[in-house]
């Protein structure tokens, strides 16, 4: 099979393009990935040239293979209660959070955002601790998930995975909250509909004002802004600042950190702050 060359030309305007529609900084040692990536895009769709690509998802006949495009560059990894620590620390603060939220308030509803939610892990990871702090009480709590690929989104929305995303999964949450498959599914596991219904996904572009109903009182927004610019990160924090809630939690990725960035967050520990 031939391989397509990446001008470093096309590689700056496809770069240019990521960044105004998702703000993803693709700096030069993502070029190789651009290419790989990209490069299935093109066979798929038989176009001659990484230009040709280019010119073709810049114009209004293209905008649904620009969403490809996205796609394809923004997707990675994650796995069931990555960053343990994280979940340790909601457990710590939920139930008073949801005491709080409930008191006085018939109905009134917690929300916990999953931004950048990937292929569903987070979002399920965080249903699930939910459930287990608040049992029957799980209902007053909504889980928010987003993100702006529509491929990984439609993963998420089946609940369905491999053993390996499980690593940090104990057999009695295995056995509660999923369902082992059988035959062609052997290997994966699906969570269960009491979960899968605490959940609504929504494609959302983090570079977008959060409408109202996006208020919420814990943000996870983990390993996302390592792929943005230092302006680009500033505008994020300070707009999930605007979203949360009177005395909300941000939770962000352990490689990741506010220092450097203007915002009005009160820190609390490595990784977690506080409006």
């Amino acid at each position: 099979m031939m391989t397509m060359e990446l001008k470093e030309s096309d590689f700056q305007k496809i770069s240019r393009l990521v960044y105004e529609q998702c703000g993803i900084n693709l700096h030069d040692g993502k070029k190789e990935l651009v290419k790989a990536r990209l490069g299935k895009r093109l066979r798929r769709g038989n176009f001659s040239s990484f230009s040709d690509y280019y010119r073709y998802v810049t114009t209004d006949e293209g905008q649904d293979e620009l969403v490809m495009m996205i796609d394809s560059l923004s997707t990675n990894l994650t796995y069931f209660f990555r960053e343990s620590g994280h979940f340790r620390k909601l457990r710590s603060v939920l139930p008073d959070m949801a005491a709080v939220r409930n008191e006085g308030r018939k109905n009134a509803r917690l929300q916990i955002w999953s931004a950048g939610c990937s292929s569903g892990e987070e979002p399920y990871s965080l249903a699930i601790t939910a459930k287990e702090l608040l049992g029957e009480n799980a209902a007053s709590v909504a889980i928010l998930a987003t993100d702006i690929s529509t491929r990984v989104l439609a993963a998420a929305i089946r609940g369905i995975f491999p053993r390996e995303r499980m690593r940090d999964v104990s057999d009695q949450i295995l056995k509660r909250y999923f369902r082992y498959g059988s035959g062609k599914w052997v290997g994966f596991y699906q969570v269960k509909k009491e979960i899968r219904d605490m959940v609504r996904f929504l494609r959302f572009n983090l570079m977008d004002f959060p409408p109202a109903d996006f208020a919420s009182d814990v943000i996870f927004c983990r390993n996302v802004m390592i792929y943005f610019d230092k302006p680009t990160q500033e505008m994020l924090v300070n707009r999930l600042y605007q979203t949360l809630n009177k005395g909300g939690y941000l939770f962000v990725g352990h490689s990741e950190s506010l220092t450097g960035l203007t915002h009005p967050f009160n820190y609390i520990e490595p990784s977690v702050y506080r409006k």
